[in-house]
């Protein structure tokens, strides 16, 4: 199996540090292969104060100028931090502050996973979090890795982004949601809650779903627009004249999905197994049930990629940058939702 490529995140943030962690854990047990891509200097720095607080012996790295020379190094020396430098100069990164060079790093390290994977030098890429602040200020014309891996795809493929239609999965052992926008105002999506955007949200999760989880046959739940989904038309029609048409389309493409479902219950009855996963009509309203359960679990998938793609459900955490207690038990849990959807899509 080729092995997997970790991105290093924002280095002004818990990024190099959780990377570190979660390679020593992960190289512990044996799992699939994993190397880096993202500033070397910066993953020294991190794995000598890892190494010193943890009183343990540094692994050596290897720092390499191709996704092919990742391979091979891996193959000699599996045990040890094979790093695909970025290129990018970060200077004297201060931690815990958003800069336009932190944010160059952490987009390059992006474009270098992506390119591996769709080259075939990488089997799957899992993102240690970014500050989109930072992307900002580097001058990045894409919010966030979503988008910017939406367009890497596309371009790979020579189609238009829309043609690479994306969505994002949020999920923890206990909830697994489906996002029916992403990263715009709440006005904006509201205006994005149509029938064909819903169905195709209903056809990529059908799709995608089972493949990452090996749940069979998917219940799809959809959590309706307005309180109570509406209440028939008293508080709002979009779920009669927006979601009604596009569930009843995808029953008969022979989806299992239901009527809209109220949202200040329908991630409880998820949990309690009624439903497998839940499409959420925007951002914040399926992210808080999630997040509200724990971070550590958490795990971000984006659905309609040619490759896996999962990263930790947290941010940058600027406040206990450098200080060494970063957790990285979401970045493992992104780790092994991609070793294990990879293997999936091979045995299959």
């Amino acid at each position: 199996m080729r092995p997997m490529v970790l991105t290093m995140g924002d280095p002004a943030g818990i990024g190099p540090e959780v990377v570190v962690k979660a390679l020593y854990e992960w190289q512990q047990a044996g799992a699939t292969p994993v190397w880096v891509a993202g500033s070397s200097a910066l993953l020294h720095k991190a794995l000598a104060h890892h190494c010193k607080r943890e009183q343990t012996a540094p692994k050596p790295i290897f720092v390499v100028s191709s996704a092919q020379q990742a391979m091979q190094q891996l193959l000699l020396t599996p045990h040890a931090v094979v790093v695909l430098d970025d290129g990018v100069d970060v200077g004297d990164v201060a931690m815990g502050v958003v800069s336009a060079g932190a944010g160059a790093a952490a987009a390059r390290a992006i474009s270098c996973a992506a390119q591996a994977c769709l080259a075939g030098h990488a089997s799957a890429v899992i993102t240690a979090p970014i500050h989109k602040l930072a992307l900002h200020a580097a001058g990045v014309a894409f919010p966030g890795h979503t988008e910017m891996l939406q367009a890497a795809a596309a371009k790979h493929l020579g189609v238009p982004i829309a043609d690479v239609p994306v969505r994002m999965l949020l999920a923890n052992p206990e909830l697994q949601t489906v996002l029916l926008s992403i990263h715009v105002s709440l006005r904006q999506a509201l205006e994005l809650v149509t029938v064909d955007n819903l169905l195709q949200t209903l056809l990529l999760t059908n799709q995608w779903v089972p493949c990452l989880r090996g749940t069979g046959p998917l219940r799809i739940a959809v959590a309706g627009v307005n309180p109570h989904a509406g209440e028939g038309g008293r508080f709002g029609r979009e779920e009669i004249d927006i979601m009604a048409p596009a569930i009843s389309t995808a029953r008969k493409l022979g989806l299992q999905v239901s009527d809209p479902l109220s949202p200040d219950t329908v991630y409880m009855r998820a949990r309690a197994g009624e439903f497998d996963v839940v499409v959420a009509a925007y951002h914040d309203q399926g992210l808080i049930p999630v997040k509200y359960l724990g971070v550590a679990d958490g795990v971000n998938v984006t659905l309609g990629l040619p490759f896996v793609r999962t990263s930790p459900d947290h941010g940058t955490a600027f406040d206990i940058a450098g200080l060494g207690v970063a957790d990285a038990s979401s970045l493992l849990q992104a780790m092994s939702w991609a070793d294990a959807s990879v293997k999936r899509h091979l045995a299959s």
